[in-house]
């Protein structure tokens, strides 16, 4: 008999979870709390290793022609004039615009196409109970069900309430002190293929990102401690934001008044999921659930698409769930770990507080934008990353292990290019400041992305 496995959560990871059991024969159920497939969400890019995977797939030309058309990405001040720009053409697709820049909702909605031939999904419910034997896993939801499962993966988001479930008390969320809030405004004649970026005083943020779908993608971040913010209602959260941004300039008016009427409004304080373990029994963890990078950590759709392959690769080998279960995450952390290195002082630096800050920071990514500069930073920047190898699963082998089988326990990428360059550019923004500070090295980046 094929594995019986349940996913919960149908977005990237788990999307593209259940094209990879699917396609090997297993029995996969997804569940979602969602109604119906969200194709809400900005902008996420798949660099290095994750391109490679989406290339196994076929699905990799698919994504980049439903790409945002993204040309680049700038820094501009209260004027909108250019500070520093890096304009894609200018790069080989690893800057802080990547080649295969996509809206989250069109990546999901391209593995879940893929996927619901090979999968059943249900939307509309949710985990509420999980209970393990020896040889199996029961699982409660809320529509009233209970059913029997051979595996469980949790690919759920940062909160992921299946992961408490299983692993109460476990995580140990490393906060990074940068509240941010994503949705889609109407797009204005003037606005162009650029992502910009606006700093205002106090650690605050406005940016602009175009879309593929004739409207325009909208960023709000606020550089402050943790004040429990993500908890709060929709309604205090635009309050909130309503009032921090009243003053500050460029085009947060535009901003504030297209926030009032759209319909995907997205609001987190971001913070690091930082678990011991990504198993327990038959159940494991996949994506954010188990390692959330945050935006800031840059590869986080990277690492989706990665983890979903090397989890299924391994279930696909045919040895029991707890040895693949190992044999994934022993694969998987040093990429882990690498993304979450972002140094606690990053999002200060690169969201200064003060006017002298904003210019610094401008004075430095104009600097930091210079061919020469790019050059040598990629240099310093390269060699080997911490990818998993992909060539230990062969795309040709098929057939994954049987309930009986599972018992009763180099595309590299390079580093420091999108927000690299930003933390690059705020130890020079320390250095004009004249103090003294010890970078260390970024994995490159993925800007966003709110699911």
């Amino acid at each position: 008999m094929p594995l019986n496995v349940l996913i919960t959560g149908a977005s990237v990871a788990g999307n593209a979870l259940a094209w990879w059991l699917g396609r090997d024969g297993a029995a996969v159920t997804v569940v979602e709390r969602a109604p119906a497939f969200r194709d809400g969400g900005q902008n996420v890019d798949v660099r290095g290793v994750g391109r490679a995977v989406m290339r196994e797939m076929g699905l990799e030309q698919a994504a980049l022609e439903r790409g945002t058309g993204e040309t680049g990405t700038a820094w501009v001040d209260a004027d909108g004039r250019i500070a520093a720009c890096f304009p894609t053409d200018e790069h080989t697709g690893d800057g802080p615009t990547a080649e295969m820049e996509i809206l989250r909702g069109d990546l999901a909605r391209l593995l879940y196409d893929a996927a619901s031939g090979r999968a059943r999904y249900r939307f509309g419910d949710h985990v509420t109970a999980v209970a393990q034997t020896a040889d199996g896993v029961d699982v409660s939801v809320a529509s009233g069900t209970k059913e029997r499962y051979d595996a469980v993966i949790v690919a759920e988001g940062v909160g992921s309430a299946t992961r408490d479930l299983v692993f109460p008390g476990e995580n140990w969320p490393r906060w990074m002190n940068l509240a941010i809030a994503y949705f889609t405004i109407p797009r204005a004649p003037d606005d162009d293929r650029l992502w910009r970026w606006f700093h205002a005083p106090g650690g605050r943020s406005v940016s602009l990102r175009p879309d593929r779908h004739g409207t325009t993608r909208a960023m709000l971040t606020v550089q402050k401690p943790p004040g429990g913010e993500e908890g709060w209602s929709v309604e205090r959260q635009k309050a909130w934001l309503r009032e921090t941004f009243a003053d500050a300039g460029w085009q947060s008016n535009r901003v504030l008044a297209g926030m009032a009427e759209t319909d995907d409004f997205y609001f987190d304080t971001l913070r690091q999921v930082r678990m011991p373990r990504w198993s327990n029994g038959r159940v494991v963890l996949c994506g954010d659930a188990a390692w959330c990078v945050t935006p800031i950590g840059g590869v986080g759709t990277t690492l989706a698409v990665t983890g979903a392959r090397v989890l299924a690769g391994e279930i696909a080998r045919g040895t029991d769930l707890a040895t693949a279960f190992s044999c994934y995450e022993q694969a998987m952390r040093p990429m882990v770990e690498q993304a979450q290195g972002v140094p606690r002082f990053a999002p200060r630096l690169a969201n200064p507080h003060s006017r002298a800050g904003i210019r610094a920071l401008h004075a430095a990514m104009a600097f930091a934008s210079r061919p020469a500069v790019r050059k040598i930073a990629g240099r310093l920047s390269g060699g080997e990353g911490a990818e998993p190898d992909l060539s230990r699963y062969d795309a040709d082998s098929g057939g994954v292990a049987s309930p009986e089988a599972s018992g009763s326990a180099p595309a590299g990428h390079g580093r420091a290019v999108a927000i690299g360059a930003l933390v690059l550019a705020g130890a020079a923004t320390a250095v004009i400041a004249g103090r003294r500070v010890r970078a260390a090295a970024v994995p490159q980046g993925d800007a966003g992305r709110a699911r």
